[in-house]
Order: structure tokens, then sequence, then C-alpha cells
């Protein structure tokens, strides 16, 4: 059997939880290929919040897949046979350090490793953005936004949320110059970068406004560059 190409899509904030029309959801299914994709929720970023988990179901439901979830603050279930069994993953946004020091004891990046070379599709919002990269911009602290290293799946630095949280913008562009973190990929909320391997492949969006930037360093500044995009129609497709 042919092997597929691995494949991550980062969102920048304004998933499900917020949307009245997931286009970018719609796009993650599509991605698999299926008619009927499995797709499974990690919320470990919010603690698997109960209400964040509903809202999940409530989108999903309607959007022609077969959704579940892995708890892992509840009765945990055999992660590997649920996880490999899926055609994609989604992981929610939240607290990403405490997510990923809680999904290491779980042994959960291995596994997520292994997926992303099947060709099972990983895709996230926010924190389920930032974690792929080798490092995320994030509040995961109440006081200040900082770089946290991620799974390392894809290179470089990614920050979510970039036009939606005033002080994304300009703490991006001072760690970027003062080489805090290398050059960056900033995603506003409604705004998606779809990897091929560890290629970024596009970026698409939901919303009209949203879009994907590089901020990189040249000399003792940092540089931002709007990225090409490609709008989805509210069926998840990409417009012509």
């Amino acid at each position: 059997m042919r092997r597929k190409t691995p494949q991550i899509i980062a969102i920048g904030g304004g998933a499900f939880t917020v949307e009245p029309n997931p286009r970018i959801e719609r796009y993650v299914l599509a991605q698999t290929g299926k008619r009927n994709p499995s797709v499974c929720l990690l919320a470990t970023a919010t603690g698997d919040s109960d209400t964040y988990i509903a809202k999940f179901y409530a989108a999903f439901t309607k959007l022609g897949c077969r959704p579940t979830h892995a708890s892992l603050f509840g009765r945990t279930p055999d992660l590997k046979r649920l996880l490999l069994s899926q055609d994609a993953i989604f992981v929610g946004g939240g607290n990403t350090k405490s997510m990923l020091a809680t999904w290491r004891e779980w042994g959960i990046p291995a596994l997520l490793r292994e997926a992303w070379r099947r060709g099972i599709v990983l895709a996230g919002s926010s924190a389920g953005a930032i974690c792929w990269f080798k490092t995320g911009v994030t509040d995961s602290w109440a006081d200040r936004l900082a770089p946290l290293p991620g799974l390392g799946f894809l290179p470089g630095t990614c920050c979510p949320h970039f036009d939606g949280e005033p002080e994304r913008r300009p703490s991006v562009h001072r760690m970027v110059a003062e080489g805090v973190v290398s050059t960056t990929l900033a995603l506003d909320d409604g705004a998606a970068a779809h990897f091929l391997g560890r290629k970024l492949e596009r970026i698409v969006v939901g919303r009209p406004k949203a879009s994907g930037y590089e901020v990189r360093r040249k000399g003792s500044r940092a540089v931002e560059t709007s990225l090409p995009r490609v709008r989805l129609s509210p069926t998840g497709r990409v417009r012509p």
C-alpha cells in the first residue's frame, strides 16, 4: 500500500469554538480523502474541559465525520490504538506548556509522530497549531508571551492569534529582532498553514481579512512579509 504524505494544518485561532461555519475544519477533513473520516480531539490544553469537548462534538457531528476524543484526565483509553486508527487528529487550544508536559508523561509525542508518518492528518488551533513546530510563541504564562520548545515536527517558530491579540505582533517583532526566536510563521485568527511533509504548501483562510506572515530578522530589526493565501468556500473547498 502506498504511504501517504505527512500533513499538518496549523490554525491561528478562531476554530470551532467561535466559528458559526468552520470552513477550515471542513478543509482539514477533506485532506483525509475519506467520505466519512474519523477524527479524534486532544483537548489536553484545556484540561479536557467538558465545555470544550461538547463544542467539538456539536461542530464536528455536522461535518460528515465520526468524531471522538481522547481523555487524559478521566479514564484514559488505549492511546496507541485510538490515535493510530484515526484519519485526522485535532488538537485544541489552551495552555501549551501544560499540554506538552502531560503528553510526554503519556508518551503521546511518539504516537503523534507515528501518526504523522502514516499520513494521518494532524491539525489544531492555537496551542494545537504551535505544538508541531520547533518553537511556539505562547501565552501559557499569564504575565507575558514567551517562546516554548515544541515537538519539532516542523522547523522554525509559529505564533497564533496574530491579529486577535494586540500584544502578539509587537512581541513577535521584538523577539525576532533580538534573535530570541528564529524566522516566525505568524497566523491570524481564521488563517491556517497547510504543510506537506515539512514544506509549507499553502495558507488557507476562512475569514476575508485573515492572513499568514513571515517575520524575519534583517540586521537589527524584524521584517514582516504577507504570504500568498487562498480563500475557502463555505464547504471548505479552495476557491478558484
